[in-house]
């Protein structure tokens, strides 16, 4: 073992991991593209997207360039006051690619914090709208939004921290996770597609509901599942009845994930506030945007005290956000949409034989996501050193293997991961 390795198993705490029993960690020397490359010359692809940002992959020398030419006139400014041509141009591209209606623009740190400044933003919109008493979340069973405090309470109580910091997180309200599932047929009745459930939750606790808070027809880290589109037709239709704000989490689905530009263009539907994070920088730089509507912004400025009470050290980042007009621009000829369904397409004629394996439940693909759920719960610690062997980077969580790789692979790279997940299936 290196210094570096043992100074690392010794004292840096990685995450959800018990520093008591490591398990293997392995130290990376350089990226390039998909591929991580490791201290002792082992080549893997990184199947992860890094947590699921790379989407052109690791160093792309457009995004670098950007970000070495505004490093050398301005890395950081405040945004109290002070503003710049970065994230001017962020915003313009933001505002014309997110859908309609949302035209207010603000810069935050991380996907998490970005959960944080939306659910603020609905409290303070309802205050001001004259209705302090709303000051809690409706959410479905099944979703994540981030492991800070007030994400961390619309998270699934059951698979989340609920039980963890019981007495200390915020009561929320939780519907029946969507029965209906993207590849399904909807069914009209309320009971059967999970709308009633929905209307029933908001009409009981409707006077304490800031916001309901969902995960686009992707439910992420909460279980990879995929529910139906009309589902997010219906909480609008519900949304605007009851007076309610409806928040999208898209940090994990939004540029190009699910094959469309963002999740909620499955459904057609404009929530009141949208949340971006991970690929918004294509993976190079920490950074997040919580979109909002004009109304929303308005009715905060007209009330009391009129700003919106929160501000970021570096919100606004130079560096981060000449990073991300970069990757958007990488995203702006729309060649991205061809190569996603490819990856979709191969990946699901080649992760078809897992169907017929022992301890696999299910096989689902969606543009750059590919799931084998099995019926057991899964270890990534004993997945790693498989990841070795296969050349192909894979972290499973609960019962899921899965990738979600860069946009970029060509197609025997994307064969290699469909051939690693498939050994992970036949092992774990």
């Amino acid at each position: 073992m290196t210094d570096a390795a043992e100074f690392d198993r010794d004292h840096l705490w990685h995450p959800y991991t018990n520093v008591t029993k490591p398990g293997p960690t392995f130290m990376v020397d350089r990226a390039d593209g998909a591929w991580i490359t490791l201290d002792d010359g082992t080549r893997m692809i990184d199947a992860m997207s890094s947590w699921w940002c790379t989407i052109h992959g690791h160093r792309h020398p457009a995004i670098t360039a950007a970000m070495k030419d505004q490093i050398d006139r301005l890395p950081h400014v405040m945004f109290g006051g002070l503003t710049h041509e970065p994230a001017v141009e962020l915003g313009r591209r933001l505002v014309a690619m997110t859908p309609a209606g949302l035209d207010r623009v603000f810069y935050c740190d991380s996907g998490s914090v970005a959960i944080e400044v939306a659910m603020k933003m609905a409290v303070q919109h309802q205050l001001a709208a004259g209705f302090p008493g709303r000051s809690r979340f409706a959410t479905i069973r099944g979703g994540y939004h981030g492991d800070t405090w007030k994400a961390m309470s619309v998270c699934d109580p059951v698979n989340g921290m609920h039980h963890l910091f019981e007495g200390s997180l915020n009561i929320q309200y939780f519907a029946p996770r969507p029965p209906v599932t993207l590849d399904e047929g909807w069914p009209e009745d309320d009971e059967a597609n999970g709308t009633a459930a929905l209307l029933r939750l908001l009409h009981e606790h409707g006077d304490q509901i800031a916001a309901l808070v969902l995960e686009p027809v992707v439910q992420g880290a909460g279980g990879m599942r995929f529910y139906h589109p009309e589902y997010l037709r219906r909480a609008r239709r519900l949304c605007d009845e009851m007076g309610i704000l409806l928040i999208f989490d898209e940090i994990a689905t939004g540029f190009g994930r699910t094959g469309h530009l963002f999740a909620a263009d499955l459904a057609g539907v404009t929530p009141d506030i949208m949340c971006l994070g991970k690929a918004l920088t294509g993976g190079h730089i920490s950074f997040a945007s919580v979109m909002a509507s004009s109304h929303v912004a308005e009715t905060i400025g007209g009330g009391d005290p009129g700003l919106f009470m929160h501000g970021p050290t570096f919100m606004g980042n130079p560096l981060a956000c000449a990073a991300a007009c970069a990757s958007l621009d990488l995203l702006a000829d729309g060649t991205w949409r061809g190569r996603v369904a490819e990856i979709a397409a191969q990946m699901q004629a080649e992760l078809a034989p897992a169907r017929d394996l022992p301890g696999v439940a299910d096989v689902r693909v969606l543009g750059a996501i590919a799931v084998i759920e099995m019926d057991h719960s899964v270890s990534a610690d004993e997945a790693h050193p498989i990841s070795r062997e296969t050349g192909v980077w894979l972290r499973p969580f609960g019962r899921n293997i899965y990738a979600m790789p860069p946009f970029i692979l060509a197609p025997d790279e994307v064969s290699r991961v469909s051939a690693a997940m498939l050994r992970l299936a036949r092992t774990l």
